[in-house]
């Protein structure tokens, strides 16, 4: 887990705003090539059933990007665990920060980054020690194990965070 670093190894960071593919692109855009890294952005600001919401958004991505309809058990199981993640950030940002305010996704040849943007100015971590046969408290366990990599940036100067997670393509 890295929650300093601005941006993993190899990592631009974000695209800038207008780049990418957004919330209203074309569902049928092609998918992600290995030089190109295509973003849709949704914001969740005021919508109800955030969780479902932001599943269904994944969802609609993963299809464009070529990863659902999945040919193989390891396509699929990737891609269940993109949804869990977008879940599990989604609904940290809702019991720890006042709810998420947008939900970013990413496409490159071999990763996919899911980004959660809240007002909080908590600082998310796995609950140590993780007890698995009790209620609740799963949420960043569950991100740590899943993940490639994930952490957290902010804006100096500015209220909130953007938590990031970072998930291995299908083989």
């Amino acid at each position: 887990m890295s929650t300093t670093r601005q941006h993993p190894p190899g990592d631009r960071g974000r695209e800038p705003e207008g780049a990418g593919v957004d919330a209203d692109a074309d569902a049928g855009a092609a998918s992600c090539q290995p030089a190109e890294r295509q973003w849709r952005t949704l914001s969740l600001r005021g919508v109800a059933g955030v969780v479902p919401t932001a599943r269904d958004f994944a969802r609609q991505a993963l299809h464009a990007w070529g990863w659902l309809p999945a040919s193989s058990a390891d396509g699929r199981a990737a891609a269940e665990d993109v949804l869990l993640v977008v879940s599990e950030l989604v609904t940290n940002a809702c019991l720890h920060a006042n709810g998420p305010e947008e939900l970013r996704i990413s496409c490159a040849a071999k990763v996919l980054r899911v980004e959660v943007v809240d007002a909080g100015a908590g600082q998310p971590a796995p609950r140590t020690p993780h007890r698995a046969g009790r209620p609740g408290g799963h949420g960043m366990f569950i991100v740590q194990r899943l993940c490639l990599d994930w952490g957290v940036l902010r804006t100096p100067g500015r209220p909130g965070k953007t938590v990031w997670a970072e998930l291995a393509a299908p083989a």
